[in-house]
Parts: structure tokens; C-alpha cells; sequence
């Protein structure tokens, strides 16, 4: 065995993948096929509260938070703004930052804890049995024009290679799903009127935009107009870019200088389930969607949050069972990410007369019906995720613990800081011996867990998961909403 497990891709998804199971003792390799130094194309912008949440404990949430700028407030349809800073916990907002910047602290922390990044490496296929994976790459770094051909063989293979995953399709897991926007324009541009907020997203007439500042002078515009779609696959030249953004935006912001252009398609799609015997999908791998709402990478790091837990557990020795978990309780978040987005884009691109008229209802819904913009805003920011209470557990297992306050000791004075050694915290009342609180099944062989006192004078006894959800608790309390009764 070459490793515990074989990570192919390192975005932000693989990278958080990559150093959980590293922290937690395994023997990790990432492979990528982009050449050591070349970042990755940025698209992702957005870190909803859900993610610095889940950089929080993992101690990254502040260094993260300084390189971008927050949003308290999302502007739909032009309309009608959703707060989001009357949302629960310690980031009401989101953070806009490039994805290179969340890429850079996983990274760090990745290969503080061990994991090895293997560059240039393409993977061709893989073949697994009952005990391992056999995978088959290319490393175009060595071996002259052809490559050096390469063979890992590990217990367990994580896709979080992006939409075109190799591991998805040689693992022969379907991707169902339709293009729904054929060619978005996605280009750099230096502004010579930069707009006063940080993050300008607009829907006019059918046409769809967003402009992001990178932090550096340039800005990162995403448009698509049907109206001026070109309808081939040419290069997008500057002007383009600016009718675009004058269609979408209502101003090109004086768009002067052109460092990157491209055009992608936006797709929906899903993958019928997350795990085929040894080999998983987390991310882009496993489903993809529209930009809208910027919710691509925040739902790939939140997969990885979910997986980590479960594949080091059966590291140390638990039922690979604990696994089945993961994409039942991810696949039906992915499917729900899936209708958001989708939504948000038929909304924002419909033509005709009646799209003005759904674009209105939908402003005066969110206007009117302060339930309906907490939704939006739980949805959005993820904080409203909920998984299914497995049978016998207190009714709200399955809901996000908010960031109790905890009596100063080792572990820190917050859940999030006690969640940073990547196991189970039980948290106790500050008096009395700690009630105990077994799982059962696989899940409890190879357990471990760090005891802490809480420091809000509540009794009840909660037991979180590592990934902060809430896996059992002993009355009288219980967590509703995000916060606790």
C-alpha cells in the first residue's frame, strides 16, 4: 500500500479532504494534474458562513477573513436585499476572496500535517477488489514527451477532480444533468471606476453579472447576455466583455485592460450517489451547477467536512459502513444546492413577458415575508443544513451546534477551537461528572473524543460530530435553527 488514501484533485474541496485525514494520522497523497505553482482558475468567490465556520475549526477562518472583504447584505433581482447579518454565530456575512486564497491556507495546513502532492500527475483509469484501489496515472514531469507511467494502490480513492472527473467516470458512476448556459464570459479586467461594493451581482432583462475584486487592482467579471452571445467557441476580446457587462451591470465600470478571458458552460449536474465500494466523489466530482449564489465551492468544502470524519474512523479500525453516511446525507444537500442555483438562474435569465412579472413576485416574497428571506439567507450561507436524526438519537441530531462558549482549558473557550483536534467533543455541564453518550454501529469501533465543559450554565449533554453537527445529545437541551433551546 502506497497510501491510506489517493486524493486526485487539489482544489479547495481535495486540499481540506487532504489535511483532515493527514491531521488524523493517515498516510495521504494528493495527486493534480497542473503543474506544481500554477493555481488554479478562480471562479469562486464567495465564503458563506457555513465554510468560515468549518475554517474556524480548523484555525484558518481569521487569516482567511483578512484577505477579502465582507457582505452583509445580497441585492436579488434589484429589488430587495437579503441580510445576512442577522444570521447566528460569528459570521454574519460573506466573505469575498479569491479561491486561490482558501486554496493557499488548506494547502499550508495539508502539508503541515504529512500529505504528499504529486504534480503533473494525470490519472488514466483505475481497478479496485475487495481490499484496495489500483490507480493508474501518468506523470508528464518526468519519463521524456510521454510520461512516466505511475501505480498507486490504496485502500481508498477520493475524486475531487472537478466536472470532467476521470475517477468518476472510471469508477462508472453516472453524471445526469444538462448544460443550461452554453458560453458564460469570464474575464480579468482592471476597472477605471471601480464599483463602491465589494461584490455587485445583477440580473437585467435576462442577462445575468457579477464582478469581484481579486484585491490586487484587478476584478473578476462573469456575465451572460443572450443577446450577445457570439455562438462559437471564439476568443473573447475586450469589448466583448464590455457589452457584456454594460448588458448586465448597466456599466462597463471602465473596463481598460484584459489579463485572462474565457467562456465556460454552466451545467447541472449530479451524480447518483457518492460512493462506488472503495472509491468516493466529494465536489465539482460529484455535482456542479450554475455560479449563481456562489454555492459551488462552499458545497464541496462542506462534502469534505462530512467525509474526513467518516473514512479516519474507519482508518482507525471502524465498520466502512460509517461511509454509507456520507452520501446519504451529502447527496440530497447537493441535489437541493442544485434546485437553489438553478432557480436563481431561470429567475434572473427568463425573457419574455411573463419573466419580469416572476422576477417581481419573488422580490415582493422576500420584501414582504421576513420567514422567506431567513430561509434564503440560511440556505444560501448553509447554515439551515440539516441531516436526518439517525433512529434513537435526540430529535435535533443532525443540526449545526452553534459556537458554544466553553470554560477555559485546554481544548480553547469555543466549540469551534475544541472541534480543531478533529474528533468528537462531548460537551458537559461546567458541574457534575460528564454523562456518557455512546453511538452505535460502526460509527462508535473507533471513536474518540475530547470532553469539555461548557460555560453558558445549560445542562444539557451534547455530543458533536467532528464536522460540528450535533450526533447525539442528553436532555434538557436541544439545538433548533442553529441555536440552542
Amino acid at each position: 500500500m502506497d497510501a491510506d488514501v489517493v486524493v486526485v484533485g487539489a482544489g479547495p474541496t481535495g486540499l481540506l479532504l487532504a489535511g483532515d485525514l493527514a491531521l488524523a494520522g493517515a498516510r495521504v497523497t494528493v495527486v493534480e494534474k497542473r503543474p506544481a505553482g500554477l493555481s488554479n482558475l478562480t471562479r469562486a468567490f464567495a465564503v458563506h458562513a457555513r465554510s468560515l465556520e468549518t475554517l474556524d475549526a480548523r484555525g484558518l477562518a481569521d487569516e482567511l477573513e483578512a484577505t477579502g472583504r465582507r457582505v452583509r447584505r445580497i441585492q436579488v433581482f434589484g429589488r430587495v436585499d437579503v441580510r445576512l447579518d442577522l444570521l447566528p454565530g460569528r459570521f454574519p456575512f460573506v466573505l469575498v476572496t479569491p479561491q486561490y486564497e482558501v486554496e493557499r491556507l488548506l494547502r499550508r495546513r495539508a502539508e503541515g500535517a504529512g500529505a504528499v502532492f504529486r504534480h503533473g500527475v494525470r490519472v488514466t483509469g483505475l481497478t479496485q477488489d475487495d481490499d484496495a484501489v489500483t490507480l493508474a496515472a501518468v506523470d508528464d514531469t518526468i519519463g521524456g514527451t510521454g510520461g512516466a507511467d505511475l501505480r498507486w494502490r490504496a485502500p481508498w480513492v477520493v475524486g475531487t477532480d472537478g466536472v470532467r472527473s476521470t475517477v468518476r467516470r472510471a469508477a462508472g458512476l453516472p453524471f445526469p444533468g444538462e448544460t443550461v448556459i452554453r458560453a458564460m464570459v469570464l474575464a480579468d479586467v482592471r476597472l477605471a471606476r471601480p464599483p463602491e461594493d465589494a461584490l455587485t451581482v445583477a440580473s437585467s432583462g435576462g442577462a445575468l453579472g457579477f464582478l469581484a475584486p481579486f484585491g490586487d487592482d484587478w476584478f473578476r467579471f462573469i456575465g451572460w447576455d443572450e443577446a450577445l452571445d457570439p455562438g462559437d467557441d471564439g476568443p473573447v476580446g475586450l469589448d466583448e466583455v464590455r457589452a457584456v457587462a454594460r448588458a448586465t451591470l448597466g456599466d462597463d465600470h471602465g473596463m481598460q485592460e484584459l489579463r485572462f478571458a474565457t467562456r465556460f458552460a454552466a451545467d447541472e449536474r449530479q451524480t447518483t450517489r457518492y460512493r462506488s465500494g472503495r472509491v468516493l466523489l466529494a465536489g465539482d466530482a460529484a455535482h456542479v451547477h450554475s455560479p449563481a449564489g456562489g454555492l459551488g465551492m462552499n458545497t464541496g468544502l462542506q462534502d469534505a467536512a462530512n467525509l474526513s470524519w467518516r473514512l479516519a474512523a474507519v482508518l482507525r479500525g471502524a465498520d466502512d459502513t460509517v461511509l454509507d453516511g456520507y452520501s446519504a446525507e451529502r447527496h440530497p444537500v447537493g441535489a437541493q444546492v442544485l434546485r437553489t442555483s438553478g432557480t436563481i438562474l431561470r429567475l434572473a435569465t427568463r425573457r419574455g413577458p411573463g419573466a419580469s412579472v416572476l422576477r417581481a413576485a419573488g422580490a415582493t416574497l422576500l420584501a414582504r415575508a421576513a420567514p422567506a428571506r431567513r430561509r434564503a439567507a440560511a440556505t444560501v450561507s448553509a447554515l439551515g443544513v440539516r441531516y436526518p436524526a439517525p433512529p434513537g438519537a435526540h430529535p435535533a441530531a443532525g443540526r449545526r451546534v452553534p459556537d458554544l462558549p466553553l470554560v477555559p482549558e485546554g481544548a480553547g473557550r469555543r466549540l469551534a477551537q475544541a472541534l480543531r483536534a478533529g474528533r468528537f467533543v462531548l460537551v458537559a455541564p461546567a458541574a457534575g461528572p460528564p454523562a456518557d453518550i455512546p453511538l452505535a454501529g460502526g460509527e462508535l469501533a473507533a471513536v474518540d473524543r475530547v470532553v469539555v465543559r461548557r460555560a453558558d450554565g445549560r445542562d444539557a449533554t451534547l455530543l458533536v460530530r467532528p464536522d460540528g453537527y450535533l450526533a447525539d445529545a442528553r436532555a434538557p437541551g436541544a439545538v433548533t435553527d442553529g441555536r440552542e433551546q
